[in-house]
């Protein structure tokens, strides 16, 4: 191995599944309150309390000027900690382990696999990420749509009491709510984000138009944002709202999505999309940069490694 450039020697199942999380983490750290906007702006209409049915949020930004001012900048960070477990355990999967599931599925061929083998990769590292992590994704929605308000009782102090209280009074399954709207979600968001980002970034150096640096990662990752948010915002409203919910305000995700359909005009579902591009499209550029970046700083160390012994 001595001499070889990272790039010409795969990264080890470790290395992939380590930079993923990782990569996901400083992801989450730099686009958290864009994310904690989105969920605000995706509740929004929902039930609230006395204290606060005359806050109204008004586009990304004008709703984190919002919670700034209403309930300080801390607020914007809410859930930040099961964030962050959701990611060390949610990208670690669907992200690190999709290069070995796609070559399972090609049953080892080196030959560049089709689309259809692509998403089917996609889909599965997505579902199995969900069944681990849900659990961390239903405490990460609660807390950013818990408002820090004077009059406003608070759901939960901090995210252990926060798995505690639902486990001890919804159970199981109000650990694994909306399962299925997420499975659904990162299924669809899973398959798009990592099979657009191969192909755009294939296509990238197949024709030369940039080096496997990071100019071609940080287009890549802006297009695979774009597509995502196309395929998955409906879905990810849905979700958002289902996991927030109260238990019995909605029989099943389905009656969740027909409810939101029913009750509210198509105008405002488009703007949804703003919210949810403006974090998800970030989130890519900085995670797929990162997660680029550590498996190559990866590699490189563990070439030393090896050459000096």
């Amino acid at each position: 191995m001595v001499g070889l450039k990272p790039s010409d020697v795969p990264p080890s199942l470790g290395v992939k599944v380590l930079s993923a999380g990782t990569a996901a983490c400083i992801a989450d750290l730099v686009t958290f309150p864009l994310d904690t906007a989105k969920v605000r702006l995706q509740i929004q209409g929902e039930k609230v309390t006395e204290a606060a049915k005359n806050i109204r949020y008004r586009g990304v930004f004008g709703t984190i000027s919002t919670m700034v001012r209403t309930e300080g900048p801390r607020s914007l960070y809410n859930g930040l900690v099961a964030g962050l477990q959701r990611q060390m355990a949610f990208a670690s999967i669907r992200i690190g382990l999709y290069d070995n599931v796609k070559n399972f599925y090609t049953g080892g061929k080196t030959d560049s696999p089709g689309v259809g083998v692509r998403i089917l990769a996609g889909c599965t590292t997505g579902a199995m990420a969900v069944s681990v992590a849900q659990p961390t994704d239903v405490v990460k929605v609660r807390f950013q749509a818990q408002m820090n308000l004077s009059g406003v009782q608070r759901r939960y102090s901090g995210a252990l009491q926060a798995y505690r209280q639902i486990f001890h009074q919804e159970g199981l399954r109000g650990l694994w709510k909306g399962t299925l709207p997420n499975i659904t979600r990162n299924a669809l968001v899973n398959c798009t984000e990592l099979v657009t980002y191969d192909l755009i970034k294939e296509a990238i150096l197949k024709h030369k138009l940039l080096s496997d640096n990071l100019p071609c990662h940080f287009v890549s990752a802006f297009g695979a944002g774009f597509c995502t948010t196309v395929i998955a915002s409906p879905v990810d409203v849905v979700k958002t709202r289902y996991m927030n919910s109260p238990p019995g305000q909605y029989k099943s995700a389905i009656n969740c999505a027909w409810t939101m359909l029913t009750k509210r005009p198509p105008s405002r579902v488009t703007n949804w999309f703003v919210p949810s591009f403006l974090r998800l499209g970030s989130w890519n550029v900085v995670m797929f940069v990162s997660f680029e970046q550590l498996k190559r700083a990866m590699m490189m160390s563990k070439q030393r490694l090896e050459a000096n012994t």
